[in-house]
């Protein structure tokens, strides 16, 4: 990350990562694919734990519902992992690259899809599985680009929760 933020993100060979985390460029690859990976390491995991609380939901939760308990889940795993200024760094770096920013959308996506399949499984119907899936992460999406920005000392938890009534205001 400090290599990204010192020379910029395409000036930062697979060489120099390596060799700051004290490992050959053998090694690294059996972690990463690319350099590109190494932002978005643990993906899987972010998913896996959205996914797995809209699946462990009370049946009683309407689909928005669960996806609410899902959002929750994810931002705690974020909030627990690195933190908020590793998460501004991250952000800051992705913004400033069409590739990373493509990946970001690739990845949420992925979620989305991710989402759909579960509530689908859930026997929520469409388009609800979909609406709700969607809405899911962009209640994520929006509480975490509120909880990145400059100035923000408030929690991602907190403001996933306020993202989430803003959006039953929107749609009540």
């Amino acid at each position: 990350m400090e290599l990204f933020e010192q020379r910029g993100y395409e000036q930062t060979t697979v060489a120099e990562i390596a060799a700051r985390a004290g490992l050959t460029e053998r090694t690294f690859f059996r972690h990463f694919s690319d350099k590109r990976e190494v932002l978005f390491a643990g993906s899987e995991v972010l998913q896996e734990r959205f996914v797995d609380a809209v699946a462990d939901a009370p049946e009683s939760l309407s689909a928005i519902g669960a996806v609410a308990l899902g959002v929750h889940a994810a931002v705690t795993l974020l909030d627990a992992e690195r933190g908020q200024e590793f998460a501004r760094a991250r952000q800051r770096i992705i913004t400033e690259n069409a590739e990373l920013r493509e990946r970001e959308l690739i990845k949420m996506a992925g979620i989305a899809a991710a989402l759909t399949r579960t509530l689908r499984e859930r026997g929520v119907g469409e388009p609800a599985a979909s609406l709700s899936a969607e809405m899911g992460v962009s209640v994520f999406r929006v509480a975490f680009e509120r909880w990145v920005s400059d100035g923000n000392d408030r929690s991602l938890d907190e403001l996933a929760e306020e993202t989430l009534g803003s959006l039953a205001g929107v749609v009540g």
